[in-house]
């Protein structure tokens, strides 16, 4: 039987890695796959991983009907056999039931990878409703670190190294941003609500523990 799978986790643990994965295994099969993609980092239409991996995809724009889309492309003479979406969480909860109906009336697998909550641990509308929808939830099994070494289970937006948690669910950003800038990090629950950031933590170990005594 199809299903609509989610595979979910944090930054850094290997989902966009696993959706290419997935689909190059099936194309080694002879299977053809449509991969729809939202807001990469690599660019619009684009999915790559942070290994360096990249292939072309549809950018699925929030006016886009995902299942009209599928429906077209198979009209025309396109093949599918299965459907891979990354970055799923940016998706709208009417992409998600439209990605439902692509598993339930078309008849096709539908993989489905995305980040469960933003920087403020809040749901994303897109993930909640896979969650709501989904035939399976996968947590990712590689797991992403703290810079403290304990497991990441939240994500956080940065500016200049500095924890933020106003704003915009959606920014653009990634990991590596140089200073300044945009980025993200993954943290423990407890240095995500301490706002500890590895850059607050180097300079915090690079504060002198007591002050200078000035002989007398």
């Amino acid at each position: 039987m199809p299903e609509l799978v989610f595979f979910s986790g944090t930054m850094d643990c290997g989902k966009s890695t696993l959706a290419l994965q997935i689909g190059h295994n099936r194309s080694a099969r002879g299977l053809q796959g449509v991969i729809f993609t939202r807001d990469d980092r690599a660019g619009e239409g684009k999915l790559s991983s942070r290994l360096g991996l990249v292939t072309e995809a549809v950018e699925a724009d929030e006016d886009m009907d995902v299942y009209a889309h599928l429906v077209d492309h198979i009209t025309r003479g396109g093949r599918a056999d299965y459907v891979i979406v990354d970055e799923a969480q940016f998706l709208a909860p009417v992409q998600i039931d439209q990605l439902a109906r692509v598993v339930d009336d078309l008849g096709l697998d539908v993989f489905a990878f995305g980040i469960t909550t933003d920087f403020r641990t809040k749901l994303f509308p897109g993930s909640q409703r896979l969650i709501e929808l989904a035939d399976r939830v996968e947590t990712l099994q590689v797991e992403a670190l703290c810079w403290c070494g304990a497991r990441a289970t939240h994500n956080a937006r940065t500016v200049g190294g500095e924890m933020v948690v106003e704003g915009a669910q959606v920014v653009v950003g990634d990991v590596n941003q140089l200073a300044g800038e945009v980025g993200y990090e993954v943290l423990c629950r407890r240095h995500h609500q301490r706002r500890m950031t590895s850059a607050r933590a180097r300079a915090g170990a690079l504060s002198p523990d007591v002050l200078p005594v000035t002989p007398g």
